[in-house]
């Protein structure tokens, strides 16, 4: 057998043990939140197979492990939004640090120094976590690279979708003025239209030399994708002349815009409504950070769902994104439905950033959580889990260390292996 056959064969092997180790999995007896516009079912079941859902009350009972819910909760894997996961391992530690060059601009990809390995993933999957959108901190530029999908089952092909969205910032400067940062993201854009158009202008000239186009540079190419809708973008920005300039500026170029942060977003949520402009925001921010968010409360997250906003939650807090359930219980103690709250941390975020997930519904990635009781409860837990269908421990680094010193031994604590 030459290489190219015996190449072709292993293959073949590998296609074929990839499919048999695919365990179909009919979880019964649950009651499913779906996070979708059929809202709870009771006494419900779920069939995923390949990684998929592929059926919600499904008549067969045909399945390689079938699963008694007892009436538990079952809903889709929370997303966490914005964070550093896989970027920072110990923030003290400068060469555990990857998320933020100086010279970082918007072709930075911070995907390439994803670690799936980081002992954060498990600690986040304790809190029903089991995808994240993962931000660049980025450097001087306003524009502060590109972000990525990522699933948490800490395997090496974790990365889901590199280079998903661009990241930027407008706001108050300790040097200068806000106007600047403004101004620029209106030229870079205007400039890149102007650019295209003489473009089409050369491509219709007749006399134009076969093959004289000069290729777009690196960072053309993502604003071209940007002005296309291909790249949403997302702004950090608290002010509410700055979210207005910043709706202006989605309306003049047609962008795909969502608003980070936005601690004043209240006070002109009418216009965000109408421009149909999302925002994603931490719903514990009570207390203005700067005076660009005089008007946060806890109340900012329920406000501006009552007023038809498309609201995301997020925990930037990369080391407890584990609260991220608890944020959004929070968020109901201030006034936000229990449905509201599970969508801003699952179907909202998961529309916002077009991925096949955060719904129990046919055809969605099989990331699901079962929980021992309510999961915005501070008792509950997460029982059981599966991501794109495999289930995965919550167990983490903490759980270790806590065996291990609990262990008993004649040895000093210390000395415990």
């Amino acid at each position: 057998m030459n290489l190219k056959k015996f190449s072709l064969a292993m293959l073949a092997i590998a296609a074929t043990t990839n499919v048999t180790q695919a365990k179909s999995v009919l979880i019964n007896n649950a009651t499913i939140y779906t996070a979708s516009e059929q809202g709870i079912l009771e006494h419900a079941n779920v069939l995923i197979d390949q990684g998929k859902i592929v059926a919600i009350n499904s008549q067969t009972t045909n399945a390689d492990e079938v699963i008694d819910a007892k009436g538990k909760i079952l809903t889709p894997g929370l997303i966490a939004a914005m964070n550093q996961l896989g970027l920072v391992e110990v923030s003290a530690v400068s060469s555990s640090r990857d998320a933020s060059d100086k010279k970082a601009k918007i072709t930075f990809d911070p995907s390439l120094a994803f670690n799936p390995m980081s002992t954060l993933i498990p600690y986040a999957r304790k809190g029903g976590i089991t995808r994240s959108i993962v931000a660049p901190a980025g450097g001087e530029s306003i524009f502060k690279g590109q972000s990525f999908v990522v699933d948490l089952s800490g395997k090496f092909d974790s990365v889901l979708q590199p280079n998903n969205g661009v990241v930027a910032a407008i706001g108050a400067e300790r040097k200068g003025s806000r106007a600047i940062a403004i101004q620029k993201l209106f030229n870079t854009f205007e400039d890149a239209e102007k650019k295209q158009a003489k473009a089409k202008l050369k491509a219709k000239d007749k006399k134009a030399k076969a093959g004289s186009k000069a290729e777009a540079k690196r960072d053309e190419k993502i604003i071209n994708a940007i002005l296309a809708g291909d790249k949403p973008l997302f702004v950090y920005a608290d002010r509410a002349t700055d979210i207005l300039a910043l709706i202006k500026l989605k309306q003049r170029f047609k962008l795909n815009l969502v608003i980070l942060d936005a601690g004043d977003a209240e006070l002109v949520s009418k216009q965000l409504v109408a421009a149909k402009v999302p925002v994603i925001i931490d719903p514990m921010r009570d207390l203005p950070g700067s005076f660009d968010s005089l008007h946060v409360s806890l109340k900012t997250a329920a406000n501006l769902i009552k007023a038809g906003v498309k609201v995301g939650f997020y925990n930037q807090d990369t080391h407890n994104i584990y609260q991220l359930r608890f944020n959004a219980g929070n968020a109901v103690a201030n006034g936000v439905s229990k449905s509201a709250a599970l969508a801003a941390v699952t179907s909202n975020i998961a529309d916002i950033f077009h991925m096949n997930s955060g719904k129990i519904a046919k055809g969605q990635a099989a990331d699901l959580v079962l929980w021992s009781a309510d999961p915005f409860e501070l008792s509950s837990r997460v029982e059981k889990m599966w991501i794109a269908g495999e289930e995965y421990s919550t167990d983490s680094r903490q759980d270790a260390l806590r065996n291990r010193y609990l262990k008993k031994s004649q040895l000093p604590v210390a000395y415990n292996k």
